[in-house]
């Protein structure tokens, strides 16, 4: 299938380059070997190499020759309350860069009742304008409707996308409801598509919003409590059962508990085909930083599902991403200035969410899983980069250092250290979350399609350098088991002959039910906040009762004076 390239010019050929005595890791082997680029695309790959004159020679002894990162989550053109993020697709792609991500995959949210082909062809216009790295897309279905699936169907078939997401929360905006994501699961299972979903109960958190906000709670303290952890693990477990009703394969973004990855890895020990996605920021630390006397530090925290307070949570996190019961690492990068953020400064639910990451990403996930003994370099390169690329069908192509690939190479000195801060990063936000922390393990060389875009810490990049990354339906990776389970369960009824005894007469009772609301009607008006008013009754005598098909008796007169005797002679 090939997909059309709206790029009017054609991207330069790299640099001509060998990449010499380093250990190339995959993430399935390590050996020692060099490697040679030509035109973007690894060329050769082994010793004594026979390359042509006028080669530059980058010299990775002592360091890993890895596949360059992929960064599955970013939002980079996401705007909220109409403020676009400060880093956008140029900013954004160039911290990446640093970092040793060479390929991202940034959201696109298409708002309700807009066209999603008339989205995507403006996410990709901005991203090809200014990104500097390859980028590929999501699709985040705001209203998911029947009239979707045509272009649906163009968006996979023609247009390279694989991948759509659908919110559980953000009510009356965003939120989807489980009969729709049934219906829609089932859409993309068919036209062989990867479901993604944002895991809360959005109910519960708009009715925790209004509480705290009467109670008089508007700092950002407030968006932790009004997401409790319990939110999301309910959210997670309900998609999963979706998922595994409609056998669609589900990827859950930014996994930020302990108990949601449990509900992931608990679905993945029965074989239902769903994947974890932690990031940086719930590897790196914790929800302790909402409770900050600084409200713009406060503030800076402030995403969802909201970072854990629970301190022990990154550790946890990073030993399930090392043992395989979370797949990827995201960034799921929003940025928004203090300003921007200071919008919600006497509402929390204003404020602006998002976090950094793009750019700390892969060293925080060396420092806190390969430095710690949790994991090896072949399953650094795995949950960093190879995985990504296979879930989403880019796979060789990216995530590989292989004969055919995209030159998109990292050298990773393992050794060297680097300290975060706002004053040094490569980011135009003026909080950084992660400053202060050090991280073990550095990329020192960057190559983004066969061209050297770091090195001797000096970052040259080129606004607009990137492609758009076109990605088949039906990822081998994850449809093969698809297929397996679809053929396992079948619904087969069961032989028997006709039932001939006898059959019960049942007489239908016809009793009027009004419809469940969709929505929340208007409430009653309280006394006191958490306290019901025993002055007001749902109790009425109106309408048709249960006991009106009994005959009724004429009345009785009964005399009762206060203190004396009835006169009562007969109830007959």
């Amino acid at each position: 299938m090939a997909f059309q390239n709206k790029k009017s010019s054609v991207r330069t050929a790299g640099d001509r380059l060998i990449i010499k005595g380093g250990k190339v890791v995959n993430d399935d082997q390590s050996f020692y070997a060099d490697v040679y680029v030509e035109d973007g695309t690894i060329k050769q790959i082994g010793e004594n190499l026979i390359t042509p004159s006028c080669v530059k020679t980058v010299d990775a002894y002592g360091q890993l020759v890895i596949p360059g990162g992929v960064d599955a989550n970013t939002n980079l053109h996401t705007p909220q309350r109409g403020m676009n993020p400060t880093d956008d697709f140029y900013q954004g792609t160039r911290a990446a860069l640093s970092g040793g991500t060479t390929t991202i995959m940034d959201h696109v949210l298409v708002e309700p009742g807009a066209s999603l082909l008339t989205a995507f062809d403006q996410w990709r216009e901005a991203a090809e304008e200014k990104s500097c790295c390859d980028f590929s897309v999501h699709l985040d279905i705001t209203r998911w409707h029947e009239g979707l699936c045509e272009e649906l169907e163009i968006l996979i078939k023609d247009q390279g996308v694989n991948s759509f997401l659908f919110f559980m929360a953000y009510k009356d905006k965003y939120q989807s409801s489980d009969s729709q994501l049934y219906e829609a699961f089932g859409v993309l299972r068919d036209l062989g598509a990867v479901a993604q979903v944002h895991a809360e109960n959005g109910d519960i958190i708009d009715e925790e919003q209004k509480k705290l906000l009467f109670l008089g709670i508007t700092g950002p303290e407030g968006h932790i409590l009004s997401h409790p952890e319990e939110v999301e693990t309910e959210a997670v477990y309900r998609a999963v059962t979706i998922a595994k009703q409609t056998n669609c394969p589900l990827y859950v973004t930014k996994v930020m508990s302990k108990s949601a990855a449990e509900v992931i890895a608990n679905a993945r020990k029965k074989g239902i085909v769903v994947y974890g996605e932690p990031i940086t920021a719930s590897l790196a630390t914790d929800g302790s930083h909402y409770w900050s006397k600084d409200w713009h530090t406060a503030a800076a925290f402030v995403m969802s599902p909201p970072l854990n307070r629970d301190p022990s949570t990154p550790q946890y996190l990073t030993s399930l991403l090392a043992c395989g019961d979370l797949q990827v690492t995201s960034s799921a990068h929003a940025s928004f200035s203090t300003a921007q953020k200071a919008v919600g400064k006497d509402d929390f639910t204003l404020i602006p969410e998002g976090t950094n990451g793009i750019e700390e990403r892969m060293s925080v996930v060396w420092d806190r899983a390969v430095s710690t003994g949790k994991m090896d370099e072949n399953e650094f390169v795995a949950v960093t980069s190879t995985n990504a690329a296979k879930l989403f069908n880019i796979y060789p192509r990216k995530g590989r250092i292989a004969v055919g690939s995209d030159a998109d190479i990292v050298i990773w000195n393992p050794k060297e250290t680097r300290t975060v801060s706002a004053k040094t990063h490569n980011l135009m936000v003026e909080v950084n979350i992660l400053e202060g922390l050090e991280f073990r393990g550095v990329a020192s060389v960057v190559i983004s399609g066969g061209r050297v875009v770091l090195e001797d810490g000096k970052l040259n990049v080129t606004k607009g350098f990137g492609r758009f990354i076109p990605r088949k339906a039906f990822p081998d990776t994850v449809y093969k088991r698809i297929r397996a389970r679809s053929k396992m369960a079948e619904a087969r009824g069961v032989p028997r002959g006709n039932y001939d005894g006898p059959v019960h007469d049942v007489i239908s009772v016809t009793k009027l039910v009004p419809p469940t609301p969709t929505t929340r009607g208007a409430t009653c008006p309280k006394t006191q906040a958490s306290l019901r008013n025993l002055h007001q009754s749902g109790f009425t005598l109106a309408g048709n009762q249960v006991d009106d098909h009994i005959p009724r008796r004429s009345a009785q007169r009964i005399v009762a004076p206060p203190g004396g005797r009835s006169n009562i002679t007969s109830l007959s």
